[in-house]
């Protein structure tokens, strides 16, 4: 699938649920689904700065010009949030994550009914996976 047939899976997942409690339980309900990193990959390389909850990503290449992204959280909402991130993110190539419009944050209300302080770590979780991939390139060319 590719970047917009994936955030389109997840626009129409949160429009069918009207109330922003239930969508806040969708997120949570996201976050205990993500396999927890191993205690070796929770180490300051993988910790995203700018985020006021501790929220850890990795970078994995299998080989076949995608990069695979893992993560985890310490907060339960920040952790399905990032799971969603990776969700429409992994599995791509260095290029297509560049030139991505993350059209689905706003479509399914985040940007409005995040905390300003959740807003900033959100932004830094797909930068941190915008650097990697600008790094995976680069390396490869």
């Amino acid at each position: 699938m590719t970047i917009n047939e994936i955030q389109d899976e997840v626009i129409e997942e949160f429009l069918e649920i009207e109330d922003w409690m239930d969508r806040y339980q969708l997120l949570i309900d996201l976050g205990e689904e993500q396999e927890a990193l191993p205690a070796s990959e929770k180490i300051e390389k993988n910790l995203i700065d700018g985020c006021q909850s501790r929220v850890w990503i990795v970078c994995d290449e299998p080989g076949d010009g995608t990069l695979c992204f893992r993560a985890e959280s310490d907060a339960l909402i920040v952790k399905g949030i990032v799971s969603l991130v990776i969700r429409v993110l992994s599995g791509h190539t260095p290029d297509e994550i560049l030139d991505a419009d993350l059209y689905f944050i706003k479509e399914i209300g985040l940007t409005e009914h995040l905390s300003p302080t959740r807003s900033n770590g959100l932004l830094a979780m797909i930068k941190q996976i915008r650097m990697y991939a600008l790094a995976v390139k680069a390396k490869n060319n």
